[in-house]
């Protein structure tokens, strides 16, 4: 064998990119991953600031090269660098966190309903109930029971 043929590997994406002929199941949008999901936090702060990418890359610290990556999702951050970034936007990392967070549910959501079937009940409405008493103490913690959707 050959150094040439040792050195050659095949590069399997661990999320290949949807082509025409393969779309999402269900004609579903692919579910989000955390960093672009983080990055879109970051990229829609720093535009609605009016701040540039060098602007935020010189306040924070991080290359502009890096910062772009993370702002389009190709780069998975570490907490200090997201820290970093958030600062120079005059945030916090839980805000970065909770805004990415919020994002992702609404999306999943958005996702869960397409997904879902007529219900049949007046108005489509899902009932909603608790498995235990608001401001109940336990396995669930001080905020109450675990919410079903049915």
């Amino acid at each position: 064998m050959t150094i040439r043929a040792t050195n050659q590997a095949d590069v399997i994406p661990l999320r290949p990119l949807p082509t025409a002929a393969d779309p999402a199941p269900q004609g579903l949008p692919r579910e989000p991953l955390w960093r672009d999901l983080v990055g879109e936090v970051l990229r829609r702060e720093r535009r609605a600031q009016g701040r540039t990418l060098k602007d935020v890359s010189e306040a924070s610290r991080i290359s502009m090269a890096y910062l772009s990556e993370v702002e389009r999702g190709r780069k998975e951050a570490s907490s200090e660098v997201l820290a970093a970034a958030a600062q120079a936007l005059g945030l916090t990392l839980a805000d970065v966190l909770a805004l990415a967070g919020e994002r992702l549910v609404s999306l999943t959501a958005a996702r869960t309903r397409s997904r879902s079937r007529p219900l049949g009940t007046a108005g489509g409405h899902r009932s909603v109930r608790t498995t235990g008493p608001v401001g109940a103490t336990g396995p669930a913690g001080p905020m109450g029971g675990v919410l079903l959707a049915a």
